[in-house]
């Protein structure tokens, strides 16, 4: 799908502050209304833009510990990804996974109140994950920068 200037510029603007209204998005955009509309409705019909959502700061609701942990699965099972994402998705303070080719198979995201909630949740539930090979943890200390932004 082919972007304009318009288009990024209505972008830019969308990803810097997603909560403004449509009306103000379009005056910041310097674009009418009607033609703010159309511009949106043609990128998600393109799949430029896929959703809007609610992102959620997980510390304010109480879960301080966030780990990222990289699994290697068992290949010599065909069906251990498969077989692992479907046990992963039934975790519920998994928050993210991704797969990768190379040394490491899948990224979990987890999170948990403190560190007693994530040891019980380790033991009980990651550890208990199909086709585990290798495992490596990594403890999240800040994040530094964050966005789902293109430089448009």
């Amino acid at each position: 799908m082919q972007i304009d200037d318009t288009d990024r510029r209505i972008l830019r603007h969308h990803l810097a502050e997603p909560a403004l209204s449509r009306a103000d998005l379009a005056e910041r955009a310097g674009v009418t209304p009607a033609t703010l509309w159309r511009r949106l409705e043609r990128l998600a019909e393109g799949g430029v833009i896929k959703a809007d959502r609610a992102v959620i700061d997980w510390r304010r609701l109480g879960y301080a510990v966030e780990v990222s942990l990289r699994f290697t699965l068992d290949k010599t099972n065909p069906r251990a990804f498969d077989e692992f994402i479907a046990a992963a998705r039934e975790v519920p303070e998994v928050v993210g996974i991704e797969t990768f080719l190379g040394r490491v198979d899948v990224r979990l995201n987890v999170i948990a109140r403190d560190m007693a909630h994530y040891q019980e949740v380790y033991r009980t539930q990651i550890l208990a994950l199909p086709h585990i090979s290798e495992l490596e943890a990594l403890m999240l200390i800040a994040t530094i920068k964050e966005t789902e932004g293109l430089p448009l």
